[in-house]
């Protein structure tokens, strides 16, 4: 039953990203906002959500190193694995604006991370803490980026206000939601199952409860990111593909970390800083892959997938 279970969430897993990718790029041919918007939103934040469902609910359990460290690793294997395997298959272009703007705003939100955890070095404390106060300031950081999405949002449409949607091609407004919906629902539950089940099994094999946590579980809530990112690059949506893995950079440190920690202060285990320094490095290397002919190619994909296995191996002998 349990590899029955794992079957089917790999199914819907994907299944629901070519459903939500159909849906959500049609919709932005309606709304006539560039697929780089939707994936930077709808499709970054909807993918984010077993982060954010795991971080949340572990800060309500007083569970601060699953929070903070899922969101740091997820980010991590995002930026290295996930860009790493979706480039590698079909090399992902890029529009200038992400390079001047989302990736940058992306390290913005590691570093405000790195000095809001930096209490005992910076104030003198006992411990490193992510106070409520720190909390308000994520949000806050939050706020802006969603205020600079919404603003680009409303250019591209008056931009393109003469253009005429083909309702034939890209289908009736209820149609699309209903993908859009239907195909994120089938993502998260197939995600659910995903890591549920290989935990399970993975436990049946004898593995400690660190290297699932480790493996397994970090992979399996990233699992969402990377099967509506390949699917993507392979539907040649690479806009939604790279906007989904930097929004979805963005959304987990400044809303999930800021929600969390407004539920319940964070204290902050010491090991977790090179982590962060780990993540500030791959986002400069994101940066510079990205100028080179504006595009990240299968060598660049090819070297940020070994970079994250090295990383796993380090974890995994450092725990």
């Amino acid at each position: 039953m349990v590899y029955l279970l794992l079957l089917v969430g790999f199914v819907l897993l994907i299944k629901g990203a070519d459903y939500f990718i159909d849906g959500s790029s049609n919709i932005a041919s309606l709304f006539k906002v560039p697929p780089l918007i939707v994936g930077l939103t709808i499709v970054a934040f909807g993918t984010g959500a077993p982060e954010a469902t795991v971080s949340i609910i572990a800060a309500l359990e007083g569970s601060a190193d699953v929070t903070i460290g899922n969101i740091v690793g997820s980010n991590i294997l995002n930026i290295s694995l996930v860009v790493g395997i979706t480039a590698f298959i079909f090399p992902l272009s890029v529009e200038r604006p992400t390079i001047k703007k989302e990736i940058p705003f992306a390290f913005l939100a590691t570093i405000v991370l790195f000095v809001l955890i930096s209490d005992q070095s910076l104030e003198m404390t006992n411990e490193n803490l992510i106070t409520r106060s720190d909390g308000i300031i994520f949000l806050l950081f939050f706020s802006i980026f969603l205020y600079y999405v919404i603003e680009a949002a409303r250019n591209s449409r008056e931009k393109a206000s003469d253009e005429t949607v083909n309702v034939e091609e890209t289908g009736s407004w209820g149609k699309n939601i209903l993908l859009t919906v239907g195909g994120l629902a089938a993502i998260i539950f197939g995600g659910y199952l995903v890591v549920e089940n290989s935990t399970e099994i993975a436990y049946r094999f004898g593995m400690s409860e660190t290297l699932v946590g480790l493996t397994i579980v970090a992979i399996g809530s990233s699992l969402p990111e990377l099967i509506t990112s390949i699917t993507a690059a392979m539907k040649k949506e690479s806009e939604i593909a790279l906007g989904n893995i930097v929004g979805s950079s963005i959304f987990n440190i400044l809303f999930v970390l800021g929600i969390a920690s407004i539920i319940s202060p964070l204290p902050v285990n010491g090991k977790l800083f090179l982590d962060i320094i780990i993540l500030l490095i791959l986002t400069v290397f994101l940066f510079i892959f990205s100028r080179t002919h504006y595009k990240v190619g299968k060598y660049e994909g090819m070297a940020l997938t070994i970079f994250y296995l090295a990383y796993l191996i380090y974890i995994i002998m450092r725990n």
